[in-house]
């Protein structure tokens, strides 16, 4: 069987895993903020003399549930006891497995541009999975140091962490693949919190209690604090992992600083759903977060074409035609060189194709200027500027 068919089918089945998993543990991270947020002390003294520090009443598909949250914990554990453990784990793994399918095992075509300083697959491959565990090294560091300090000087100082990793990646790596390792980065610390602190912490806390002993504070500070670390991340990853479908946003000279105002925009606007959990409503953090997404747009806005120079006749297929074969069937062809398969199906190999395909063409190439991507064939100004030219005279 072909081996670029078996990496398609790989990448599908794990790229559908991931979602599923990922959509389990962001589903539990934002519904235990909300719930830690929208908890009410107790009134009744049997739930006080239990310990309940907050208790919740909600309705949800007919049924009436009452959760409750102990101080620290309650007087005797049950026998049973869910671990939310393994969303994170599984969510960490499969993103894993599919980066090295499609990015690892293709560093060429993904992860190394014209642009980029590093220039061979083995550098960049050591380059992302080295990103992943210095972000880790450096995030937990932070935490230690920090842990009694304002959270606000813990979060400016992680951002400012982050932004140099974008820079410096944008830098060493293609655009896109600089975008997806800083997201890979921060999941891989979100996953590392529950792996080596939240987990850990709640089962020393167990452990202590069945042998009759009083938990340590300490452990469910750790843990929280953590937890709420990975909620404030989620929409961050959530952006650097679907950043690879729109080229505009990473392709250019200012893809790191167009990276650190997404972020930013991002956090704000978890930071409103958080208080807004807590019937406090601050307009202003989504408000300034859609002001930073609209500056971006404005900044990546597709410029005028070139003006064309004066040509004596109507630039046809048949003169772009060469372009298009140098420059385009290496990804978009029925036996692509670069790509394992034609990215979204689409193929130049017949003259209909290219035709049907002219505003795509002339969007991507000429006004965007995102293919081919990363500029793997050395697509110069000139051809450009003559497939606008081919598409202003008709696309005939």
């Amino acid at each position: 069987m072909d081996a670029s068919y078996l990496i398609e089918c790989a990448s599908l089945l794990l790229r559908w895993m991931h979602v599923i998993f990922a959509i389990a543990w962001v589903g539990s991270s934002f519904y235990f903020i909300w719930l830690d947020n929208s908890l009410k002390p107790p009134v009744d003294p049997a739930l006080i003399e239990k310990g309940v520090g907050g208790e919740l009443w909600a309705v949800h598909g007919g049924g009436f549930y009452n959760p409750q949250k102990y101080l620290l914990a309650p007087k005797k554990l049950p026998d049973e006891l869910h671990w939310f453990k393994w969303e994170s784990y599984s969510t960490w793994l499969s993103g894993f497995f599919l980066m090295g399918v499609l990015y690892y095992s293709q560093a060429a075509v993904y992860m190394i541009d014209a642009g980029s300083v590093i220039q061979t697959p083995g550098a960049a491959v050591m380059t992302g999975i080295a990103t992943l565990v210095i972000g880790w090294l450096v995030y937990d560091g932070l935490c230690r140091l920090l842990f009694n300090r304002s959270p606000l000087l813990f979060g400016a100082i992680y951002y400012g962490f982050v932004v140099i990793v974008g820079l410096v990646l944008c830098h060493l790596l293609s655009g896109r693949a600089a975008f997806l390792h800083v997201g890979a980065m921060i999941a891989t610390t979100m996953s590392a919190n529950v792996f080596f602190w939240i987990i850990p912490g709640q089962k020393k806390m167990v452990a202590a209690m069945r042998a009759g002993q009083t938990p340590e504070p300490i452990h469910g500070k750790r843990g929280k604090q953590r937890s709420v670390h990975n909620n404030y991340l989620v929409l961050p990853v959530i952006f650097c992992m679907l950043s690879n479908h729109y080229a505009f946003i990473y392709s250019g000279p200012q893809a790191g600083l167009t990276l650190a105002v997404i972020l930013l925009a991002a956090a704000l606007t978890r930071h409103f759903f958080n208080l807004r959990h807590k019937g406090i409503y601050k307009w202003q953090y989504p408000a300034a977060g859609l002001v930073l997404l609209m500056i971006v747009f404005v900044a990546h806005a597709p410029s005028a074409p070139q003006a064309a120079a004066q040509v004596p006749h109507t630039t046809t297929l048949g003169d772009i035609r060469p372009i298009i074969t140098n420059r385009c069937l290496a990804c978009h062809s029925e036996k692509p060189t670069k790509m394992p398969a034609a990215p979204n199906g689409i193929k130049f190999d017949t003259d209909e194709a290219v035709l049907a395909n002219a505003p795509k063409i002339y969007q991507q190439v000429v006004q965007m200027r995102a293919m081919p991507l990363g500029n793997l064939t050395g697509m110069t100004d000139d051809e450009r500027v003559q497939i606008g030219r081919w598409f202003k005279d008709g696309a005939k």
